[in-house]
Protein backbone atom coordinates (compact mmCIF):
# COMPACT_ATOMS: atom_id res chain seq x y z
CA UNK A 1 0.00 0.00 0.00
CA UNK A 2 1.45 3.69 -0.51
CA UNK A 3 2.07 6.31 1.83
CA UNK A 4 -0.55 8.93 1.17
CA UNK A 5 2.05 11.80 1.66
CA UNK A 6 4.33 10.57 -0.78
CA UNK A 7 1.62 10.87 -3.71
CA UNK A 8 1.78 13.88 -5.66
CA UNK A 9 -2.01 14.49 -5.89
CA UNK A 10 -2.72 14.53 -2.70
CA UNK A 11 0.06 16.83 -1.32
CA UNK A 12 -1.35 19.06 -4.32
CA UNK A 13 -4.97 18.54 -2.91
CA UNK A 14 -4.07 19.27 0.90
CA UNK A 15 -2.05 22.57 -1.01
CA UNK A 16 -5.37 23.55 -1.95
CA UNK A 17 -7.33 23.21 1.09
CA UNK A 18 -4.67 25.32 3.04
CA UNK A 19 -5.13 27.48 -0.53
CA UNK A 20 -8.75 28.01 0.51
CA UNK A 21 -8.89 28.03 3.69
CA UNK A 22 -6.39 31.25 3.76
CA UNK A 23 -8.54 32.87 0.72
CA UNK A 24 -12.29 32.47 3.22
CA UNK A 25 -10.44 33.78 5.86
CA UNK A 26 -11.67 37.24 4.46
CA UNK A 27 -15.00 36.32 4.12
CA UNK A 28 -17.52 38.17 5.35
CA UNK A 29 -18.30 36.86 8.98
CA UNK A 30 -22.01 36.37 8.19
CA UNK A 31 -21.31 33.99 5.54
CA UNK A 32 -19.25 31.87 8.07
CA UNK A 33 -21.63 29.27 8.39
CA UNK A 34 -23.02 29.21 5.10
CA UNK A 35 -20.61 30.32 2.04
CA UNK A 36 -17.57 29.30 3.51
CA UNK A 37 -18.19 26.41 5.61
CA UNK A 38 -19.25 24.53 2.64
CA UNK A 39 -16.15 25.64 0.23
CA UNK A 40 -13.78 24.61 2.90
CA UNK A 41 -15.41 21.65 3.74
CA UNK A 42 -15.63 20.76 -0.05
CA UNK A 43 -11.78 21.37 -0.42
CA UNK A 44 -11.06 18.91 2.50
CA UNK A 45 -13.33 16.32 0.96
CA UNK A 46 -11.11 16.16 -1.91
CA UNK A 47 -8.22 15.33 -0.21
CA UNK A 48 -10.20 12.66 1.73
CA UNK A 49 -11.67 10.77 -0.98
CA UNK A 50 -8.21 10.30 -2.56
CA UNK A 51 -6.65 8.46 0.89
Amino acid sequence: MHNLKELKIWQKAIDLAVDVYKATVSYPADERFGLTSQIRRASVSISSNIA
